[in-house]
C-alpha cells in the first residue's frame, strides 16, 4: 500500500527545529511522535512519483486516524508506528489535537498549489500558510515545555515563520523546476519581476533585489522571536538558540551569494559551526532582540 513506510531517525522534516540529544528524556516519545506524525504528511506530501490524488487521498486517510486517535477510538492498520506513539502522546501530554490537524492542512495545501501550478498572491496569503505548515511545531513543543503565554507563542510563531521563509529563499533553485512558487505575486510585481523570470531562475537586479526583501523579512522576524531562547528551560533553549543561530547563518549565505538563490542553493558547512556557536552563547537577554 503506499504511504505506509514508517519513518525513521529524525533527521529529514525541515520545519522540526529539535534535536532529541537536548531535550528532557521524558519529553523524547512525545517529540518523536510529533515528528512522525509530520514527516509521514511531509513524505506523503512530497516525495516519490505519486499523482495529487493519491497523495490528497492518503492526507485524508492521515487526517481521519487523527482524528480517530484524538477521539480515543482506534486508527487504521496503515501507520501503526504513527498512531500509537501518537495516541498515547495525546493522551499523557494532551496535545492540542487542532495544532496537529493544522499540519495537515498545510500539506494538504502543499500539494493542491503544486498540482495547480499555483503561487500565492500576496504575502499575507503565504505568511497564512506559514501560520500553518511552521508554528504549530513550536506551540507543540512549548506546550510540552509548560510555556503558553501569550508573548511566547507570537515569539514562537516568529521564528517558525522565519526559519520556514529561509528555508523557501534558500531552495527557491530546487522548488521552482519541480513547480513549488513561494514568491508572494504581488511583491514580485512590485519590483518588475514576471514569473517568466522565475521559471527560468534568472538573476538580474529584479530577481536578486525581490529576494534580498523577502530574506531581510525573514532576519527581522526571527530577531523578533529569538527572546524566546530564554523562556524555554534547559537545555532545550539552548536548542533553540542553534535553530536561531542557524536560520541566520543560511541567510548570511544567501547574502554572500549577493541574493541569487535561483541559481545556486547556499549551505551551511563545518566551517560555519564555530561561528554559530560562538553566537549562540552571546545570545544574552539584551543581545536576542
Amino acid at each position: 500500500m503506499p504511504f505506509t513506510t514508517a519513518p525513521a531517525a529524525i533527521d529529514h522534516y525541515e520545519n522540526f527545529p529539535v534535536a532529541s540529544v537536548l531535550c528532557p528524556p521524558r519529553l523524547r516519545p512525545p517529540i518523536a511522535a510529533i515528528y512522525h506524525f509530520a514527516r509521514t504528511a511531509d513524505d506523503i506530501a512530497d516525495e516519490g512519483d505519486a499523482p495529487a490524488e493519491l497523495r490528497l487521498e492518503a492526507l485524508a486517510a492521515l487526517g481521519a486516524d487523527l482524528d480517530a486517535v484524538a477521539s480515543g477510538r482506534a486508527p487504521s492498520a496503515r501507520w501503526p508506528r504513527v498512531f500509537g506513539p501518537l495516541a498515547a502522546a495525546i493522551a499523557q501530554f494532551q496535545l492540542p489535537v487542532p495544532l496537529l490537524a493544522a499540519l495537515l492542512s498545510a500539506f494538504v495545501q502543499d500539494v493542491e498549489k503544486t498540482r495547480d501550478g499555483a503561487g500565492y498572491a500576496t504575502r499575507t496569503e503565504l505568511l497564512d500558510y506559514c501560520s500553518r505548515s511552521a508554528n504549530p511545531v513550536g506551540r507543540l513543543l512549548l506546550h510540552l515545555y509548560g510555556v503558553n503565554d501569550a508573548t511566547a507563542l507570537a515569539q514562537s510563531d516568529a521564528i517558525c515563520t522565519a526559519l520556514q521563509l529561509i528555508n523557501f529563499w534558500q531552495d527557491l533553485s530546487l522548488d521552482i523546476p519541480r513547480g513549488r512558487h513561494y514568491l508572494p505575486h504581488d511583491r514580485c510585481a512590485a519590483h518588475g519581476v514576471t514569473q517568466a523570470h522565475l521559471r527560468a531562475l534568472e538573476v538580474n537586479p529584479k530577481t536578486t533585489a525581490l529576494i534580498a526583501e523577502e530574506v531581510q523579512l525573514a532576519v527581522a522576524m526571527m530577531l523578533k522571536g529569538s527572546k524566546l531562547v530564554h523562556r524555554v528551560p534547559g537545555r532545550a533553549g539552548w536548542e533553540l538558540r542553534a535553530v536561531v543561530q542557524g536560520g541566520l547563518r543560511i541567510a548570511d549565505r544567501i547574502e554572500a551569494l549577493h541574493h541569487a538563490t535561483l541559481a545556486q542553493r547556499p549551505r551551511i558547512t563545518h566551517w560555519d559551526m564555530p561561528v554559530m556557536a560562538w553566537r549562540c552563547l552571546w545570545m544574552s537577554p539584551r543581545q536576542a532582540m
